[in-house]
């Protein structure tokens, strides 16, 4: 990062609370919930930090403190002495959603590890079938041509990794492996060129390649997990257009907008700010709020919140709240808290790594040392313990988790689901609960008519034709269902449409409505738990157009699915009560909740998470991005907003809800599928480990031994099937 001026730091601390200090650092380095658990507990250690929370997603670092017992600049130097690189962080480091560049390096270390191990094995059969002498030193010779430079390249993800641990008195996974395949390189060269027998070349790229693989399947399995905080970020503005008291307009930065000042929005734009309308009527889409895709009309003295979309006309606002005040970075800071919860969980593999380096470096160390003891010499002793570091690489540990996560991930392909956060799969099958929202979720989320529309075919035509000329769901799913009837749309002159309650027009010197039943003055009710829209033709009496939100395919089976499972299912949704009680009630379920703010679904999500569960979330809207990364696991549709699709782990993309407990049948055979892949692990390490420390197997049989133990935890992934 660049070097700051002395107390440079101080300028990003923020006040937090009386007495309480805040900074946000960006750490970019971040690649693992290990390193999550290495900088907050360096942080934590400093005095004065009252709170220290790293942020995954945005690979944000935020620190609270006590004021006057701690300088930002001794935060930034603890995060760096744990071996991470960091600097302020600012808004465009979490609107990046670019997939991590580490993929594509891998990527390409792979390739370059694989045709270096086939060339040189086929230089390696020469020498296996009894070449001898010159020609033996010969094919040395080449193969080590072959491999310094790809064990160079190929290997920097360790060697980088191992030497930052190293650098700051830690150890990880890729400190046995660097250390196996540096020794196994030096020696093959010493044999090279002393003409030695044992060249030992194709055993360090073999074994590079295979470990390769294993990072590079986790890697794309994480970067599918990213940019949830990025897209919902894509909804704020980058700018307003001001009216200053004296009638001119400027865009002005959005970083340049006050409180007080008067904003203008046409229709069409995304309020950007917090704001009461001061001028002009229109209806304004809420689903950021409440999830609800119906239009809600705004006149003078509403309120309006950053991020909702203006539809019908124009509006002047006077500002209450501009960026991190307004109600959408609240959104994002929602998110970015629920991720980091969830940030921290700590995958099989992850736990396992924990005892697993050290037991490899002592196991290695003694076996020299005994070996030494023994009266060997120092080759002998040197070949036995590069034999069991090999021997005890993490090959078949590295792929027993992305393997499964993998497979699983094209079996539910196969059915339409889309695996974005591999991980996601150990924690779905841990859930005991399932949360889902109403509207887009449980319902289509797209209005069609209840029943037979009451209209004749004339007036059906005459109203198709009004609808034609509105943006409104409503009048959308009006204009559709007359089509399907073979109902052409009566061509409509001057349509008028008032904001936010609907539209009329002359035809054949009558007025003619479409809109709002109360403004059209359409008499008597309908089922509350319709959406309704109303016709007036002249001075004929209005007629109520009821439309139903209708059940996903397959929703009451898969509600029952679930619950046989033992799953306690329950409904959390911004929609109004009495339809939130109808679909409850349509599907047998007596716990829902109706009205749900972003916040208030959180709390709900944070509530059950406390009272020891572990909650399935399943949700589709901008509003429920902070739930869908607050859950232990989270579904979302295709048909889900980007924000809703970003924060979800996985997405289903046909309408039928039974890829929830299709998901979870899944995730639950392939946790089987790597616990299995665990214990062939163990097991070949206490077979083989042995073996190598009693001298019996040189560096490439280990080699080859740990790459079938490999090739037997990808057979084992492959065995995953697909839910009948």
């Amino acid at each position: 990062m660049a070097t700051l001026a002395p107390g440079g730091l101080d300028l990003f601390a923020t006040d937090a609370a009386p007495g309480i200090r805040r900074l946000d650092l960006h750490v970019p380095t971040i690649h693992c919930a290990g390193c999550i658990r290495k900088i907050e507990s360096a942080v934590r250690a400093l005095p004065g930090v009252t709170h220290a929370r790293v942020n995954f997603t945005t690979k944000r670092l935020t620190t609270e403190w006590t004021e006057g017992r701690l300088q930002p600049a001794e935060i930034l130097a603890a995060v760096e002495g744990a071996g991470f690189e960091a600097r302020p962080f600012a808004a465009a480091d979490a609107a990046d959603g670019a997939a991590d560049p580490a993929s594509r390096r891998l990527l390409k270390a792979v390739a370059v590890a694989g045709f270096a191990a086939m060339n040189i094995m086929l230089l390696s059969v020469s020498v296996w079938s009894g070449a001898d002498g010159a020609t033996r030193d010969l094919f040395h010779l080449i193969s080590a041509g072959i491999a310094l430079p790809a064990i160079v390249y190929a290997g920097q993800p360790f060697f980088a990794s191992a030497w930052g641990a190293l650098k700051h008195g830690r150890t990880n996974m890729d400190v046995p492996i660097s250390i196996g395949i540096i020794l196994a390189t030096l020696l093959s060269l010493h044999e090279t060129f002393t003409s030695g027998r044992h060249a030992y070349f194709d055993a360090a790229v073999m074994l590079l390649f295979f470990l390769l693989v294993g990072r590079y399947l986790d890697s794309i399995m994480r970067d599918r997990a990213r940019a949830g905080v990025a897209t919902l970020l894509k909804q704020s503005a980058r700018g307003a257009l001001v009216r200053s008291p004296d009638g001119n307009t400027e865009y002005r930065p959005i970083e340049a907008v006050a409180p007080g000042m008067t904003v203008l929005v046409a229709a069409g734009e995304r309020m950007p700010v917090d704001g009461m309308v001061l001028e002009g009527q229109s209806a304004v889409d809420r689903s950021l709020v409440t999830g609800e895709s119906l239009p809600e009309p705004v006149s003078p003295g509403g309120a309006v919140l950053a991020g909702t979309l203006n539809i019908d006309g124009p509006l002047a606002l006077k500002t209450t709240a501009v960026g991190e005040g307004s109600f959408l970075a609240e959104v994002v800071r929602l998110m970015e808290a629920a991720e980091g919860g969830r940030a921290r969980y700590t995958r099989i593999a992850d736990r396992a790594a924990r005892w697993y380096a050290p037991a490899v470096h002592l196991t290695a160390l003694f076996t020299a040392i005994g070996w030494l003891a023994a009266g060997a010499g120092w080759h002998q002793a040197l070949v036995t313990a590069i034999a069991v570091l090999i021997i005890t690489c993490p090959c078949a540990l590295g792929l027993a988790v992305p393997a499964v996560q993998v497979r699983a991930a094209s079996v539910l392909m196969k059915r339409g689901i889309l695996v974005k956060d591999g991980s996601a799969l150990e924690r779905l099958a841990e859930c005991d609960t399932v949360v889902l929202d109403k509207t887009g979720t449980l319902t289509l989320g797209r209005p069609v008519p209840a029943g037979a529309l009451p209209l004749s075919r004339d007036d059906l035509a005459l109203a198709a034709g009004l609808a034609a000329k509105s943006r409104h769901p409503l009048s959308r799913a009006l204009l559709a269902a007359a089509k399907a009837q073979g109902v052409a749309p009566t061509p409509v002159a001057d349509v008028r449409e008032v904001p936010g309650l609907g539209l009329e027009a002359q035809f054949i010197g009558e007025t003619v409505k479409l809109g709002r039943p109360d403004w059209v003055q359409a008499e008597g009710g309908a089922d509350a738990h319709l959406l309704q829209l109303a016709f007036r033709r002249g001075n004929a009496p209005a007629v109520r157009i009821g439309f139903a939100d209708p059940l996903r395919p397959d929703a009451a089976e898969a509600i029952a699915r679930l619950q046989a499972a033992g799953l306690d299912v329950r409904i959390l949704s911004g929609d109004r009560a009495e339809a939130v009680a109808h679909v409850a009630k349509a599907l047998g379920l007596s716990q829902w909740a109706a009205g749900q703010t972003p916040g208030g679904k959180l709390d709900a999500i944070t509530a059950l998470t406390r009272a020891g569960h572990r909650v399935l979330v399943v949700g589709d809207g901008l509003n429920d991005a902070p739930m869908l990364a607050a859950g232990h696991a989270s579904i979302a549709p295709a048909s889900a907003s980007d924000a809703g699709q970003t924060a979800a782990d996985l997405l289903f993309l046909n309408d039928s809800l039974l890829a929830v407990p299709q998901a979870l049948d899944v995730a639950n055979r392939a946790n089987g599928h790597v616990r299995q892949n665990f214990v062939a692990a163990v097991g070949y390490n206490i077979l083989a480990v042995p073996i190598a420390i009693a001298g019996f197997a040189t560096p490439l049989i280990a080699a080859v031994a740990m790459s079938l133990s490999s090739v037997v935890v990808v057979l084992n992934a492959l065995r995953l099937k697909a839910p009948q």
